[in-house]
């Protein structure tokens, strides 16, 4: 989901790069400024900004078709007919091979473009190459220091390979330079709650305070992005880490996130949440209508659970959660 996320910010940049071009063009006609060196400059800047367009055209159309390869292949294997897996792997190295060419041709001529190396960065993570990936991403670092979604790339692979310390660092470094993109406040948060212990020695903060961080990033990345159901589950479920708990506000923040549900599962699955949290305030004629509204298969586990968790809590409170002394001798 990640590097979905980073794709999607450097498309909109790759708008921006054109727009600003055009818009140079458009001031130097208009002013009457034009000489020809300008007009090469943009020419030239032109057919490489193009080749570098039709390059990200076939690195996007190439992840589209095996993204239908995989899907067509799982909907197979419900048939009994997939492909097997080391012919599909295959496959799909043999239709990236020519993509993986076109980078390492485009980057050779043109060493120093930037966002070439940010996508070939990605490219190359999306193989699982982290080194291969990690050169790159530097590479455009060092040539756009001012660039958010290299900071973004390099602070998830530390996330994953270390040191987390650094993850922290680069997050931080992507939010200040873009303070308006709501993904680097997301992953800052999820980076802290994935590693609390280091994000505790690292910000100097206790675990309840820690918490409170990872709340108030998500908080800003919701606040950026308000229709985000699962930015806004994220919120919620920040709230079951907190002692004691902040029923009523865990409350709130779930129901925020159901008014934002796609689809009754999304709906559902909140509703387990309701469940799960007014058990522990032996709300219990609410518990069962929360319950009662899951139907779908998939959380047929998760509900039973809560139903026998329900089921003792009822009892527990009624004194009856035990047989009386003289029944239990009774033959």
């Amino acid at each position: 989901m990640l590097a979905f996320g980073v794709r999607i910010i450097f498309i909109s940049l790759l708008g921006i790069c054109g727009m600003v071009t055009q818009l140079m063009a458009d001031n130097n006609l208009a002013s009457g400024t034009t000489n020809s060196a300008t007009v090469s400059l943009l020419t030239t800047n032109d057919a490489v900004e193009q080749e570098f367009q039709r390059l990200m055209a076939a690195d996007d159309a190439a992840q589209a078709e095996v993204d239908q390869w995989i899907r067509d292949n799982n909907a197979a294997a419900a048939r009994g007919s997939a492909v097997p897996k080391a012919d599909l792997e295959r496959r799909i190295r043999e239709r990236f091979r020519p993509v993986r060419e076109a980078y390492n041709d485009f980057l050779m001529r043109h060493p120093k473009h930037a966002r070439a190396r940010l996508a070939y960065g990605s490219f190359l993570s999306d193989f699982h190459d982290n080194e291969g990936a990690r050169e790159q991403w530097e590479k455009a670092l060092a040539l756009n220091p001012q660039d958010p979604a290299a900071y973004n790339n390099l602070a998830h692979l530390y996330s994953q390979t270390g040191p987390v310390t650094r993850a922290f660092e680069y997050y931080g470094r992507a939010i200040e330079l873009s303070p308006q993109q709501p993904l680097y406040y997301r992953n800052l948060g999820d980076a802290i709650y994935l590693y609390r212990t280091q994000a505790m020695e690292y910000y100097h903060l206790d675990e309840q305070q820690i918490y409170d961080k990872v709340l108030e990033l998500y908080r800003k990345a919701l606040s950026l992005d308000p229709t985000d159901f699962p930015l806004a589950s994220d919120v919620a479920q920040v709230y079951y880490g907190f002692k004691p708990l902040r029923l009523e506000a865990a409350l709130r923040s779930w129901t925020n996130a159901l008014a934002l549900a796609r689809d009754e599962i999304e709906r559902q699955g909140v509703y387990l949440h309701f469940a799960r949290l007014k058990l522990q305030t032996n709300r219990f004629e609410e518990v069962r209508a929360h319950l009662s509204a899951v139907t779908n298969e998939m959380y047929a586990e998760l509900k039973q659970r809560l139903t026998r968790n329900l089921e003792e809590r009822e009892q527990a409170a009624r004194g009856t959660n035990a047989p009386p002394a003289a029944a239990a001798r009774q033959p």
